[in-house]
């Protein structure tokens, strides 16, 4: 459900009724509850010129709708941004502390060349997303002053009725909307899995559908990853007049996870086992049911080591598939709780473990902390979420970051190929929990108060730093990384590794950027790798452009590249 920006220390806050009650009735409601954020902004783009409008932020585009809302326009698809980044300068169009204030926010996407109209047609029915743009008035706007001489904040009460705002004349009313207007909800399907076996003359019918949209898919992501050269590039400018907006904060981590979540369907397997999650999400009840039974049987007294993993194994699945299923787990509390539990747990024990007993017990905590990185997917403005990692000074925050480090002590050689491997794949699965962590802690490092506040990034280096196994764990990521760039094999990174190599690079970057202690163990122990064994003109070998997320990697190696060189 849609938040808007304005709060109180955390990322969410109150609503605004008027405008859910508008997107509740003029949006399907797969769709509308997977908003994110709805935010008041100063929009400037190549049709608009400073219009005060609502910027409304789901999973995959963002939607600018007017003041009062009427109609419900995409302004972009996070399938063609380019960039979101926040620029550094004073709007002449405001004054004062607002001008101070201000958040300019600049999204740069690519625009294609309009195919010809036949193409074009066919393809806006299988699609179904294309809009008319909304065409403003040739006047300008900016936000009201109030008596004080401010504008109002994000808040849109604070316009009066009297005095409204000029919008760009609705298509149609709210009332009886335009329906090409308002269908831009159907998302295709992705094939689903696999036939085991070929199937039989009474099934092929049922299975041209998934084929027909399995090619459609194919030809959409081709068209939607061409090459950015052959696109026309735009900018549109969103302009927050509000220092506790979060308006970027979303923006950036929405874009993260599209960019993720388009990467991994580029992988079979992956597709397979998060196929059911395109269909429509089961009712919540069923949802709650699954995840209430998994969560009494794995804290069942005398469940074996080998009955957890198949019921971790259960959990993580059914959380990829079912978004509902991961904001009931935070809103419980009781299973986050044991799992952080059972992850210091069996760490503490494993240095006193065989070889065997070892790999088992790394087993087991690489798919409690998988399942926990999965919880963390797509539920940053569930509220519970926030109050249970913060609870008591963030204890349990601070509890799961030193057990994700853990481990053999530092030094202790694995016993056998067998353990390394699966030394390994714990690893990996920390690095991603801590980048999940980390998108958490760049949120809450722009709040206000974010200076005494816990669950920031810096707050989340401190309290690594003081752990005996840190150093070895960033040098082991470090040490993955460049493995990766430094393999002479001219072979492109399945889509799983490109998306670890991407979390990977946030980070070392997150280390090298907030931590001084880290940022001199990576120069001092890694430079010279760095220098020799990283060549920026191979990344595109590695990270072909038509994969999603390869270019904000490289940009985040080219970052790297400069902290670890530079003098």
């Amino acid at each position: 459900m849609a938040r808007t920006g304005t709060g109180t220390g955390t990322l969410l806050s109150r609503r605004n009724v008027k405008l859910d009650s508008f997107l509740k009735r003029n949006m399907e409601r797969a769709v509308y509850e997977r908003i994110r954020v709805h935010e008041p902004c100063v929009v400037v783009s190549d049709t608009i010129n400073k219009v005060y409008m609502h910027v409304v932020l789901s999973d995959e585009r963002v939607f600018l709708t007017e003041y009062p809302p009427r109609t419900l326009t995409v302004a972009v698809s996070f399938g063609r941004v380019r960039d979101i980044e926040l620029v550094n300068d004073l709007p002449d169009f405001l004054r004062g502390k607002d001008q101070e204030r201000c958040q300019h926010i600049r999204i740069v996407y690519a625009v294609e060349t309009p195919p010809p109209r036949r193409r074009r047609d066919r393809l806006t029915r299988e699609r179904g997303e294309e809009l008319p743009p909304v065409t403003p008035p040739p006047r300008s706007l900016t936000p009201k002053s109030t008596s004080e001489g401010h504008p109002p904040d994000s808040s849109l009460d604070q316009w009066t009725e009297e005095d409204p705002p000029p919008i760009p004349k609705p298509l149609r009313s709210a009332s009886c909307p335009n329906p090409q207007t308002l269908s831009l909800l159907k998302v295709p399907r992705p094939p689903g899995p696999p036939f085991s076996s070929p199937p039989s003359p009474s099934r092929q019918s049922r299975a041209q559908g998934p084929r027909r949209i399995s090619l459609i898919l194919d030809r959409l992501l081709r068209r939607d990853r061409a090459d950015p050269s052959e696109d026309k590039g735009a900018e549109l400018h969103l302009y927050a007049v509000s220092h506790s907006s979060t308006i970027y904060l979303h923006l950036q981590s929405a874009w993260t996870r599209f960019l993720t979540r388009s990467t991994l369907l580029l992988d079979p397997l992956h597709r397979w086992r998060c196929s059911s999650g395109w269909d429509p999400p089961p009712p919540s009840n069923r949802s709650g049911w699954l995840l209430g039974r998994l969560s009494r049987e794995l804290q069942r007294d005398g469940v074996s080591p080998e009955a957890s993993c198949l019921l971790l194994r259960e959990l993580r699945t059914a959380a990829r598939r079912d978004v509902a299923l991961r904001r009931l787990f935070w809103r419980s509390g009781d299973l986050f709780v044991f799992l952080v539990r059972s992850l210091e747990d069996g760490l503490h024990g494993v240095q006193s473990l065989s070889g065997g007993l070892w790999s088992d017990q790394l087993l087991l905590s690489t798919l409690i902390v998988q399942t926990l990185a999965v919880m963390f997917r797509d539920t940053e403005v569930e509220e519970s979420r926030m109050d249970l990692l913060s609870a008591n000074r963030a204890a349990l925050s601070s509890r799961l970051l030193l057990a994700s480090i853990g481990g053999p002590e530092p030094g202790r050689s694995p016993v056998d190929s067998e353990v390394r491997v699966f030394l390994d794949e714990f690893r990996d699965a920390a690095c991603s929990l801590l980048f999940e962590m980390l998108l958490l802690g760049h949120q809450a490092s722009r709040g206000p108060s974010s200076d005494s506040s816990c669950l920031t990034v810096g707050w989340i280096l401190r309290v690594l730093q003081g752990h005996p196994h840190l150093l070895p764990f960033i040098s082991h990521q470090a040490q993955r990384l460049l493995l990766v760039l430094s393999d002479r094999q001219d072979s492109a990174l399945s889509p799983p590794q490109s998306v670890l190599l991407f979390q990977r690079c946030r980070l070392l970057l997150a280390c090298l950027q907030h931590s001084s202690l880290l940022n001199q163990h990576l120069r001092s122990h890694f430079r010279e790798e760095f220098r020799y064994c990283v060549e920026p003109s191979r990344l595109d070998v590695k990270l072909p452009s038509h994969v999603p997320i390869s270019r904000p990697t490289v940009k985040l190696i080219n970052c790297i590249l400069t902290a670890v060189l530079k003098d």
